[in-house]
Order: C-alpha cells, then structure tokens, then sequence
C-alpha cells in the first residue's frame, strides 16, 4: 500500500474526528444544521486521503479489498449529504424534498436514511481494514 506522508495521515486523522463529532452532535441535536457539513466535509477528507492510498501490487484480494473501501468511502459521503438534508429538514425545506410528490414519500424513501448507509459504510471499513492489514502481513509485504 502507498503510504500516507504526514501532511495527508494529519487530514486523514482530522477528516475521520470530524466524521465522529459530526454524528455525535447531529444525533444528540446539538446543532444538527452546522455540524452535519462538519461530518461531510470528514467524510470528504477522509475518503479523499484513503483513496490516494493506493495498491500497486498484484494480490487480487488487496485489490478486491481496496475497491470495497472505496466503496465505504462513496457511502460515507452519500451519508453525509443525507445527513445534511436532514439536518435541515427540520429546520427549513430540506435539499431533497422537492423531489418527492408529498412529505409522506419522503420520510418513508429518504428521511433519516443516512444511519442505514453509515452502517453499511462503517462495516465494510472495518471489515476491509483488517483483511487488507491480514492480507498483506500474511504475504510480508512492505511498501
């Protein structure tokens, strides 16, 4: 795997706190219409910087591992905009709610569903991690 320099591990760090914070403070409502774009703009660093941490090698594994994290990290930031359009749709007319023909279709096919691509998201990283880590110490590969 190409390694991270210090720059981008220091945006990849910052980009998944503000993941954490971002959640944490739309769950608990503590100011849901500010820190849901404090979640998506982490959600964008942190997949930015971990797609840049690409696999050269030839291991299909890895490389069927890696095209699964960075499917996490597309989920992660679909997340975030869903996030977002709930956020505000408390508050005012939400992002996407104009798409839908009543209140009632949106709540049922769109309202709140970020939880359910953050699960997904949030598994297939830690599953894909911890494969690509075992993968590659198991073959001793350094790069």
């Amino acid at each position: 795997m190409k390694q991270l320099n210090k720059l981008q591990s220091a945006i990849f760090l910052t980009g998944g706190a503000l993941m954490v914070i971002g959640v944490a403070c739309c769950v608990l409502t503590i100011a849901p219409t500010v820190l849901c774009w404090a979640y998506l703009l982490g959600a964008a660093m942190f997949a930015v910087m971990q797609v840049l941490q690409s696999y050269e090698g030839k291991d299909i594994v890895v490389r069927r591992l890696k095209k699964l994290q960075n499917l996490s990290d597309l989920l992660f930031v679909l997340a975030g905009l869903l996030l977002a359009d709930t956020g505000y749709a408390g508050a005012s007319q939400s992002f996407f709610q104009h798409l839908f023909n009543d209140q009632e279709a949106y709540i049922t096919y769109l309202y709140n569903k970020w939880v359910i691509l953050l699960l997904v998201a949030a598994i297939l990283e830690v599953y894909t991690a911890h494969r690509i880590d075992h993968e590659l110490s198991k073959k001793n590969i350094k790069e």
